[in-house]
């Protein structure tokens, strides 16, 4: 929507949208808020700097593409889509209840600004790679963008995808990789270990970026630099699960469960201390 590196306004929404990823997930008593947590920066440095798109016309021909593989994760999608435009923020007060259109794994269906249902891990991609490869062989222009969790990248189907978008030198494909090493059971080096993984990436013919996945002008950098490539790119953004709230952080707990009682009262607490000792919002800053 906007190439203006505007980092403050970004940042206050990536805030809002650790809030609303809270109230959603305690509210509705789903899972996954570690996953939502942790890949909240890369999501709003997508809509806030990097995509072109338009909310009042979610269904553009012109829109850049963007497909959210770790499904479980939707409700940092959802979020995102309503601090940028694409509904009312109200409306996420629904999010897990029955007859929602916001289920817990991200859904298109009634929801403006989703391209692609998705949860069934190691499917995503593949998805992104077809409308990389129609976008080129109909001479468009608009880019595709795929959020990937560390834990999918066990599955085979996304290194077919990585050969077939290398082998095609699909440019206009990005992708970043939410690497907080912990899926769903234990830590990603104790289920199936990835590295060395940006070696992997470069061995299959990719342009790769490394960037904390959590600091917004090492993302934006790191997705101008794979924006620019000849080859797709890949940003892999080092990343804490549950980012925010301490006694999420790191914790293999937080992939199911959802905060209740005084465990949600004091993960608000803190969401709220962090958006507030964000010094880089200070006018003087």
């Amino acid at each position: 929507m906007t190439n203006s590196p505007d980092f403050d306004s970004v940042r206050e929404a990536a805030h809002r949208v650790r809030r609303h990823v809270l109230d959603m997930t305690s509210r509705g008593k789903s899972s996954h808020v570690g996953s939502a947590l942790s890949m909240t920066d890369i999501v709003t440095v997508l809509y806030g700097h990097m995509m072109t798109y338009d909310p009042a016309d979610p269904r553009s021909a012109n829109r850049d593409r963007f497909i959210l593989s770790k499904g479980h994760a939707g409700a940092a999608v959802y979020a995102t889509l309503a601090e940028f435009g694409f509904f009312d923020p109200g409306r996420l007060k629904d999010h897990y209840q029955n007859g929602s259109v916001f289920s817990g794994h991200v859904s298109h269906k009634g929801v403006p600004g989703v391209e692609l249902s998705t949860g069934s891990l190691g499917h995503g991609l593949g998805v992104a790679t077809g409308m990389a490869l129609a976008a080129r062989r109909q001479g468009k222009s608009h880019r595709v963008y795929a959020v990937l969790s560390d834990g999918e990248c066990d599955e085979g189907s996304n290194w077919e995808a990585i050969l077939f978008a290398a082998h095609h030198k699909l440019s206009n494909l990005t992708v970043a990789v939410d690497y907080n090493k912990i899926q769903s059971l234990a830590p990603v080096s104790e289920t199936l270990a990835l590295e060395p993984f940006a070696d992997k990436w470069r061995a299959f013919g990719w342009h790769v970026e490394e960037a904390d996945g959590h600091d917004h002008e090492a993302l934006f950098n790191a997705f101008e630099a794979a924006n620019i490539a000849l080859t797709p790119g890949v940003v892999i953004c080092h990343t804490t699960k549950g980012k925010g709230v301490s006694f999420m952080e790191d914790s293999v707990l937080w992939h199911y469960r959802n905060a209740q009682g005084q465990e949600y009262e004091d993960a608000a607490a803190e969401l709220d201390r962090f958006a507030a000792s964000d010094r880089r919002f200070e006018p003087d800053a």
